[in-house]
């Protein structure tokens, strides 16, 4: 492990958090580490093309000051080596070895998007590992629209340059005054940061990523009803990303499962809620 503080100072915030790295079966993956070292650990699982900047402070902060949190970085992708998997099986095996390496038998897990595809696949193939799920902005496999995204998503990045906007303002949330507004205001966040930043996606990762994703959409159902262990499950009302629909038949096929629809909210339902998805999300992840 290499430029790792086992105890990060008190106050610790994720806008000042240490960037960390640990190598994995020859892998440098790269992470940062916060919060009380009490609990299960909370493992984060982010987006499409995300880097460690793309976690929400708002609420890694929030739920920090109750968890442990690590927020980790894909192969491939910002500052960890390697290529980025085209599969979720890749993806998902790289973060069961990476919660091995950290020394944790046991972890909660929190995916957004992308990263509750890779966390529904991860409780699968090791479904002692984690104690408790949460899966927002994000669907099944085979879940309806999913393998689209490319139809959906490449527009709406267009639109981001032409409008110079980041193409997350459309893809992420609602065209409504409250949806720009909470847009508005998420990147802002995202820049609070400003020193030892990590490294945006390479195109090629990005394309790579997608590929999973789109397999992702085409592959059989899972066996969700196998997953016994409390999830739960949030969304925005009108993700044009991963279709809500998909948040409500996980709901239905998960039997220990909560959903929670936000009104007038998008893809990042829970970053325009923030507040109230970490109060719900402290609730749930209690002994």
């Amino acid at each position: 492990m290499t430029n790792s503080k086992k105890y990060p100072e008190s106050g610790t915030t994720y806008a000042n958090a240490a960037n960390q790295s640990i190598h994995v079966g020859g892998t440098v993956f790269a992470y940062r580490d916060l919060g009380p070292r009490k609990g299960v650990p909370l493992i984060l699982l982010n987006h499409w093309g995300a880097v460690l900047d793309n976690f929400d402070p708002r609420i890694i902060d929030g739920l920090a000051k109750e968890h442990r949190v690590i927020a980790t970085n894909y192969r491939g992708i910002g500052a960890s080596g390697g290529s980025a998997p085209v599969t979720i099986d890749e993806m998902a095996r790289d973060a069961i070895a990476l919660i091995h390496a950290l020394g944790f038998e046991k972890v909660d897990l929190l995916g957004f998007s992308l990263g509750g595809f890779v966390a529904q696949d991860i409780v699968l193939k090791a479904p002692n590992l984690v104690r408790r799920l949460i899966l927002t902005g994000t669907g099944p496999a085979g879940g309806t629209g999913i393998a689209k995204i490319t139809a959906v998503s490449w527009p709406l990045m267009l639109k981001g340059l032409l409008t110079l906007r980041d193409p997350k303002t459309y893809l992420f949330f609602t065209s409504t005054a409250n949806g720009r507004q909470a847009a508005q205001a998420f990147l802002k966040r995202l820049k609070e940061r400003k020193v030892n930043r990590d490294k945006g996606p390479t195109p090629r990762a990005l394309l790579r990523q997608l590929k999973a994703i789109i397999a992702w959409g085409q592959q059989a159902a899972q066996d969700l009803g196998s997953i016994r262990i409390p999830v739960l499950i949030a969304n925005g009302d009108n993700d044009i990303m991963v279709p809500t629909s998909n948040s409500t038949d996980m709901a239905r096929r998960i039997p220990n499962s909560q959903l929670v629809i936000y009104e007038d909210a998008g893809h990042g339902g829970i970053f325009q809620n923030h507040a109230n998805f970490v109060s719900t999300a402290l609730s749930f992840l209690k002994d």
